[in-house]
């Protein structure tokens, strides 16, 4: 198995599992998540965050075993300016200079806004920040994301949380194999085939929150997950066969027989 690891913003990543923090049951069971799914980044909603004292922060408090890169995001943003002020906060609490640009048009559906995700991207990638925006699976924008200044760039499988999985691979696939920075697939994934699909696609990771925390047992779904992009990745490095339309015998008439 190849066994390089994901670089992003200059910082080398054993895993390819990026993990939301929110939506546990409670906090020994986030922990027990968290430390099943190998995860080496978390992200979370800034405007959840108490920015005045991080360390002691409901949320973070609880994160101190491992020292994690944080992600934090610009959920309930509606503009560029909203997300880049958001931005700016997290990063002069001292929380991280990484940053997930997360401008949704639409409260129904939370599709990103394009434009002014683009904006915010411009904008953060000047300033030094790590920028991982969230898109939809646009080849066109995710590449514009690129040239933007972003570290990697975080296409949508489906919509936020609805578990749908990949409705588009075939502009997945044109995305990484036009990407020039780690694509990672965030939203929409619901089940450990999503996340192998999406591997098997190129990705360079996946981001979840809710199909880890919201399922029956989030911890043993963590572990699930975790293997499931370690089998995508070995299966995208292996190279599968093509497809075809008929069925062809797997022992063929040239081939020796053993007596």
């Amino acid at each position: 198995m190849d066994t390089s690891s994901l670089v992003i913003g200059g910082k080398t990543l054993r895993s390819r599992f990026f993990l939301g923090t929110g939506r546990y049951p409670n906090p020994y069971v986030q922990r027990q998540a968290i430390a099943a799914s190998g995860a080496e980044v978390l992200t979370f909603a800034i405007r959840r965050v108490n920015l005045d004292s991080p360390e002691d922060d409901s949320i973070l408090q609880h994160l101190e075993e491992r020292p994690y890169t944080f992600l934090p995001n610009t959920s309930g943003a509606r503009t560029a300016e909203e997300a880049v002020r958001l931005a700016r906060l997290a990063r002069a609490s001292g929380l991280s200079d990484w940053i997930k640009v997360e401008i949704s048009a639409s409260e129904k559906t939370l599709l990103p806004d394009p434009i002014e995700t683009l904006k915010a991207t411009e904008t953060l990638a000047r300033e030094g920040f790590v920028v991982l925006p969230y898109t939809s699976d646009d080849p066109v924008l995710c590449k514009r994301l690129e040239e933007a200044g972003a570290a990697a760039v975080m296409p949508g499988g489906s919509p936020i949380g609805t578990g749908l999985g990949i409705l588009n691979p075939y502009n997945l696939g044109l995305i990484v194999e036009d990407a020039g920075v780690p694509i990672i697939v965030d939203a929409g994934l619901g089940s450990a085939m999503d996340v192998a699909q999406a591997m098997e696609l190129g990705a360079g990771g996946v981001l979840m929150n809710t199909p880890v925390a919201k399922a029956k047992d989030p911890v043993r779904m963590a572990e699930a997950m975790k293997l499931a992009i370690e089998a995508g990745r070995l299966s995208y490095l292996a190279g599968r066969i093509p497809k075809k339309r008929y069925a062809s015998a797997s022992s063929g008439s040239e081939e020796w027989v053993l007596n």
